[in-house]
């Protein structure tokens, strides 16, 4: 009877120590996959509302916080300020915030700048990573618009990519 207690006891403090430790793994992981999480949630979100406005006609110069056009820098300034992130006005200006990330290591949501060829050499345009090698952005006649990353165009005028939302 005695050994048969001593042996409940201890698969009893086995068990609870394997819980214990099981628990402390899992909340030891909790902040770094909810960060996880929350990022991609929030691209999604980001990429979601600009979407809204696919075919929204682009002005260079257009007024922040206009919907009925966009310029590329009012656009992202616009569609991350809907989910708490404040952008600078101009492209220059939105590739200075945030973390420099590198063209094999984007995430949706991250932001990607380029040069304007008739523009000179320094950043002129901005865009978002969507995956999948795909840009939302706004230019030209098509406006707000999805495009191919590695298109002639972009791909030849990439500068770099910043990551604003965590």
């Amino acid at each position: 009877m005695l050994k048969t207690q001593i042996i409940r006891t201890v698969i009893s403090a086995g068990l609870c120590a394997a819980i214990g430790f099981s628990a402390l793994s899992i909340a030891g992981q909790a902040p770094a996959a909810y960060a996880a999480t929350s990022a991609s949630a929030k691209a999604d979100k980001i990429i979601a509302t600009g979407k809204k406005y696919l075919g929204v006609r682009y002005v260079f110069g257009a007024p922040s916080g206009s919907t009925k056009s966009f310029d590329c820098s009012s656009f992202t300034q616009y569609i991350y300020k809907q989910i708490g992130v404040s952008l600078p006005r101009s492209s220059k200006s939105q590739a200075t915030e945030g973390i420099s990330v590198k063209k094999a290591n984007l995430k949706k949501g991250d932001l990607v700048f380029f040069t304007v060829p008739s523009r000179g050499k320094s950043i002129g345009h901005v865009a978002v990573y969507t995956g999948n090698n795909k840009i939302l952005h706004t230019y030209g006649k098509g406006g707000v618009t999805f495009s191919n990353l590695n298109a002639p165009t972009w791909k030849k005028n990439y500068v770099t990519a910043r990551r604003v939302i965590s």
